[in-house]
């Protein structure tokens, strides 16, 4: 058996190939054409309906994040705002994006320096260094991390801190700060390496961590300490609250306990089980804040309790591989949308599992669930989705998911701990499994 690719061989495919009509007609087809538009099935496309039977009050329009992966602090806030729109009456409003994103690169710098700490004696070209240098401070983050920030820092409305060009296109702010924080890695295990302790190198830290604040500070501006927040609500009536601070604003104008909420993945890998909790090695944000936690339930469950927080009128955000089987211009996520197998003349036979385990999918955006679309038993068929993309696609930013969808590709809820059961609440409340740090699991919403 030759190892090599023969010229014959190469003859043999292309003989095969040629002699397939449907495969030239889609050769042909795709020299001039976009690969989904060419490939969209007319049976799905017909069905597309943004009708569902239960829809969550307070929605607003869509939020944009532009050129930036701020999916899972939109989707928070976004959360948060429909909340904050009923307490007030308000037709439009939002937090300020630019507010949480100065927040989580902060934190995310000095996370990335007190692993690199914890890490010193790691060999600078092992798997565990060559992960934390790789994107220090990117944008993504989980639903914990968001808690995190929130608990800490609190939000401030979008006028106190409105978006900049760095905020809204981040790839070069984050591209020279991850370059300022790899030389820091440098000088910390360097200084590790000629004897220094403990306490130096965190002093050092923190004289680097205030270099890393002017960066942002002149990519993002200065955040507000306290402020005046004033607004007409949807009867035209004036509203003014003075001399407020961002943790005050949301205490009192949000109000959420954000410790009611657990975060529900349905993870079918091998080596993960069901009804199990696991967190994941050196991911998070803030140092002393929570430890990412999910406990992992089949994704009926994951339904059940979306269901039943959405016919209670409560938002719910979540984490999926937004970019398969979905068209960003039609706004609608479908198994059957895309008739590639038809198109390629070949099968892509992967299971959800296989997909995790080979690399071919994981969480890449977070979103919101705003209502759910019943049959008359009670099974959900699709799900009304609140994108953080601006209004240009779907119904004005609002896509739709379908129940196969939700199936194959969405990996994780946020649910109000009502929501769950009294035995699922205490096993996710056990101390969590760790997993390694490259875990499919551990990839961030962008």
């Amino acid at each position: 058996m030759s190892h090599k690719i023969e010229i014959k061989t190469l003859k043999n495919y292309r003989e095969k190939t040629l002699n397939n009509p449907t495969i030239r007609l889609a050769r042909n087809a795709s020299i001039k054409s976009n690969f989904d538009d060419i490939s969209m099935d007319w049976d799905a496309f017909r069905k597309i309906d943004h009708t569902f039977s239960d829809m969550i009050s307070g929605q607003m329009k869509v939020t944009n994040q532009k050129s930036s992966g701020r999916c899972w602090g939109f989707a928070g806030l976004n959360l948060f705002r429909i909340y904050l729109g009923r307490k007030h009456k308000l037709k439009g409003f939002e937090f300020s994006q630019n507010y949480f994103m100065f927040c989580d690169k902060i934190e995310k710098s000095n996370f990335f320096l007190e692993s690199i700490i914890r890490s010193v004696d790691e060999p600078k070209d092992g798997r565990l260094m060559m992960h934390l240098v790789s994107d220090p401070i990117q944008d993504g983050g989980q639903w914990h991390m968001f808690v995190n920030l929130i608990n800490k820092y609190g939000v401030v409305p979008k006028s106190e801190m409105p978006e900049t060009y760095q905020s809204s296109s981040s790839m070069r702010m984050n591209r020279m700060i991850t370059r300022k924080l790899r030389g820091f890695a440098i000088e910390l295990r360097n200084e590790h390496n000629n004897g220094s302790n403990l306490e130096k190198l965190h002093a050092m830290k923190d004289e680097m961590l205030g270099v890393v604040y002017q960066m942002l500070t002149i990519s993002l501006g200065t955040p507000p300490e306290k402020f005046d927040w004033q607004v007409y609500d949807k009867d035209k009536k004036f509203i003014r609250y003075e001399n407020l601070t961002p943790q005050s604003f949301f205490m009192d104008h949000v109000g959420l306990n954000l410790d009611d909420y657990v975060c529900l993945i349905d993870c079918p890998m091998s080596d993960k089980k069901y009804h199990e909790t696991y967190t994941v090695d050196y991911l998070g944000n803030v140092i002393e804040g929570e430890q990412i936690r999910y406990l992992n339930l089949p994704i009926k469950r994951l339904k059940e309790a979306s269901i039943a927080s959405l016919k209670d009128d409560h938002p719910v955000w979540f984490g999926c591989d937004v970019g398969k089987h979905f068209s960003r211009v039609l706004g609608i996520m479908d198994m059957k949308l895309f008739d590639f197998e038809l198109f390629y003349g070949t099968e892509f036979p992967m299971t959800k599992a296989d997909r995790l385990e080979y690399g071919d999918s994981q969480m890449t955006h977070a979103m919101l669930f705003t209502g759910v679309d019943l049959a008359s038993t009670g099974k959900s068929k699709k799900w009304r989705v609140e994108n953080s993309w601006g209004d240009k696609g779907g119904d004005k930013g609002y896509d739709i998911m379908t129940d196969p969808w939700f199936d194959e590709y969405t990996f994780e809820v946020v649910i109000h701990k009502d929501y769950i059961t009294k035995e699922e609440l205490e096993i996710y409340q056990k101390e969590p499994v760790s997993l390694k740090p490259w875990d499919p699991m551990g990839a961030l919403a962008k």
